[in-house]
């Protein structure tokens, strides 16, 4: 299993730092984020080491997305809220902070000041159809 030493998710997957665990299998490990943004906020992470979603084999990324349903019902069970954000964020750049993929479950309620910026803008004309033409064209040659 792919681990490093100085990843404070593998420190935990291992037991050497504590952590308030939800759930756990052979390949995936949930518990309470320590600096939470709401009560009940989890982290859900694959016990093996990666930086970021892509680097994961399509299997890991799979059973890692099946645990997703049940941890976000029970979430919404204990605290009552009735929505949640699934955020998932890759390099310094998107807000990654620790360098080992994971999933945020974060419940939300009315009111909670709780927010994103979500800064919407449009394609020029013939940009998207570019775009959609390049990233068929990049799938189509990438090892699946």
């Amino acid at each position: 299993m792919q681990t490093d030493p100085d990843c404070v998710f593998c420190r935990i997957v291992a037991g050497a730092i504590p952590a308030a665990r939800v759930f756990e299998n052979d390949r995936v490990l949930a518990f309470l984020d320590i600096g939470p943004l709401a009560e009940g906020h989890l982290l859900v992470i694959p016990r093996e080491h990666y930086a970021r979603l892509e680097q994961m084999p399509p299997d890991l990324a799979g059973d890692l997305a099946r645990c997703l349903p049940d941890l976000a019902r029970a979430v919404l069970r204990v605290t009552g809220a009735p929505g949640y954000n699934l955020l998932q964020n890759n390099d310094r750049t998107a807000g990654q902070v620790v360098g080992h993929v994971h999933f945020h479950i974060i419940p939300r309620h009315d009111g909670d000041g709780l927010g994103y910026r979500w800064n919407a803008s449009s394609y020029p004309p013939g940009r998207a159809e570019e775009l959609q033409r390049r990233i068929r064209d990049a799938l189509a040659t990438s090892p699946a």
